[in-house]
């Protein structure tokens, strides 16, 4: 059989629910709001499949740039590249500012 090629190969614990997670998730993970300019996390909900960016991008910061319809794009850094990549909010956490 060949090998899968897929966009969730090599994921199998990345994209994997603890088990205090399982189930679906809040609704209010799904309304939260980020204005332009501000800083988030890409945390995947595996849960929820539209609007998952790529698994590389999981544990990464992001700089939200605006929307596009329900879902955000995002310039993140990939190695020496800056990317932009569409997500919807269900996938970010907003970074907390220490000051």
């Amino acid at each position: 059989m060949p090998k899968s090629s897929g966009t969730r190969r090599k994921s199998r614990y990345k994209l994997k629910k603890s088990i205090r997670e399982k189930g679906i998730s809040p609704p209010s993970r799904a309304i939260q709001e980020f204005n332009a300019g501000q800083r988030v996390h890409i945390d995947i909900d595996p849960g929820v499949h539209k609007g998952m960016p790529h698994p590389k991008f999981h544990g990464k910061t992001a700089k939200v740039l605006g929307r596009r319809g329900r879902a955000y794009i995002l310039e993140v850094r990939d190695g020496n590249m800056m990317k932009k990549i569409i997500a919807r909010p269900q996938h970010l956490k907003l970074q907390k500012v220490i000051s």
